[in-house]
């Protein structure tokens, strides 16, 4: 515990460090023109259903083929031991779906379901109490661990089901114009393995896309201190900061990149947490499986199905690989009038303060294709708060109920082509780009109020922009 407390303290002391180099960083990087190449010189033009599903346009021969064979990785379906093919068998004993691709869907961003009948599909429940555990990070639920897992093999009983339902509320537009934005109700039922304490604490997540991850992985960390303003200094009453968080792969604590709170480090963390998390399959980082103590018949069936690693080591490595290859498309129509007028629109209304138009790598990326790339991914990688109203109540780390990181925008305008729905936002409430902003409060309120109040045109010019993105 006191060596996790030294690691924090060194991330912290490197934010200091930089702080003072904060301003002249955001103005380096803001002077920067937009590219078509949002990915840098990963990107793909492609614009198809099939846009994020595409190796980097300069990945090497050799990484291509690993990245490849990544892909049956991704796109298996994992049976429960003992399966016809041993190389994929192990499935659970409790888990969410059977795939990677069944939540990232062409991999792209998951959706909530519509109603109470309908099962989550791409979503998941995260589950704690309060408190913090050793490293930092929020504490699993006695008899449920740290996610309902609704599914299970046959001798298992699943640990319950979710059920959600709609709260819709309206409000106007500055010239009048009605929107109506819808709010989450959730309700477990089945619940196998006892009643639930009453200060679970809960927070719904959808898939998000995995497009240009190890581009974000390869941001340099002086890089994100520097971006992090935690005291607003500069006094634009935005104070984004680094999560600091737990990095099981490298057994160290490290600035938060991945997930909707920044709660992960790195493509290999948040690749076997899901593994584990999603489809009960082990790996070289998280190589048991888990059930809770309570959990007795999965117990007795992690063991009798235990043959070692159910993802080897050289196949988790072209998993990684692949992740982290995966191409950016480029954006389109960045030349239309009405386009570049959303572009000065999101900077003047200031969205760019926390959705970072451009980031770099530097010369220390695990793979060459990522080194020294000056990309266009919209995001700080950092966590801001944004208001009561999309508040899970649940920390992560650093991360407190009202703090979120800021979402990448890449690749945002072809949700609708690749995963079929404009559903945005961690719980999927914004059914449109519109309602999206709207949702935006705390240090975006004053963003999302220029854009409540300007004119219908006006919106309509920011919003062509981010669907070129």
């Amino acid at each position: 515990m006191f060596s996790n407390a030294v690691a924090v303290l060194a991330v912290l002391v490197v934010s200091v460090a930089f702080e003072t180099n904060a301003a002249s960083l955001r103005e380096d990087l803001l002077a920067i023109p937009l590219s078509e190449n949002l990915g840098g010189a990963t990107t793909r033009p492609d614009a198809g259903a099939n846009a994020f599903s595409l190796i980097a346009a300069n990945a090497s021969a050799q990484n291509r083929a690993q990245a490849t064979f990544g892909i049956q990785m991704f796109a298996v379906e994992w049976k429960p031991t003992p399966g016809v093919q041993p190389v994929t068998d192990g499935l659970g004993p409790l888990f969410n779906r059977e795939s990677c691709i069944a939540c990232h869907e062409k991999n792209g961003r998951g959706r909530a379901p519509s109603g109470p009948s309908q099962p989550m599909q791409s979503m998941l429940m995260r589950l704690s109490i309060p408190g913090p555990e050793d490293h930092g990070g929020a504490i699993p639920v006695p008899n449920y661990g740290d996610q309902l897992q609704d599914r299970a093999i046959d001798t298992v009983a699943p640990e319950g089901r979710v059920h959600v339902s709609w709260d819709e509320t309206s409000g106007r537009f500055g010239d009048g114009e009605p929107y109506a934005l819808r709010r989450p109700k959730f309700e477990f039922t089945d619940l196998a393995y006892g009643k639930p304490p009453n200060n679970l604490l809960t927070s719904p997540r959808v898939a998000n896309p995995v497009i240009g991850l190890g581009l974000l992985e390869a941001v340099p960390e002086a890089s994100l201190a520097a971006l992090a303003d935690p005291k607003d200094g500069d006094h634009d009453n935005i104070s984004g900061r680094m999560n600091v968080v737990w990095d099981a792969p490298s057994q160290s604590m490290k600035p938060g990149r991945f997930g909707w709170k920044a709660n992960v480090a790195s493509v290999a963390h948040q690749s076997a947490g899901a593994a584990r998390g999603d489809m009960g399959i082990n790996t070289p980082v998280f190589p048991n499986d888990h059930c809770e103590p309570v959990q007795t018949v999965c117990l007795a069936e992690a063991q009798r199905a235990d043959q070692g690693l159910e993802m080897s080591e050289a196949f988790f490595t072209r998993l990684i690989t692949y992740m982290q290859l995966l191409a950016v498309p480029k954006q389109r129509d960045g030349d239309q009038p009405n386009i570049k007028r959303g572009q000065k629109l999101f900077h003047d209304m200031g969205c760019a303060s926390c959705h970072m138009p451009t980031l770099k790598t530097d010369a220390t990326a695990s793979l060459p294709e990522l080194r020294e790339q000056t990309f266009h991914p919209f995001t700080d990688l950092l966590i801001h708060d944004m208001g009561e109203g999309l508040s899970d109540g649940r920390p992560d780390y650093l991360a407190s109920g009202t703090e979120w990181r800021t979402a990448p925008l890449w690749g945002i305008g072809l949700t609708n082509i690749v995963s079929g729905h404009t559903e945005f936002l961690h719980d999927g409430r914004a059914r449109n780009l519109s309602e999206a902003i709207l949702w935006h409060g705390g240090e975006a309120e004053a963003a999302k109020e220029k854009f409540r109040t300007v004119s219908k045109t006006t919106r309509d010019d920011l919003l062509a922009f981010l669907n070129s993105l």
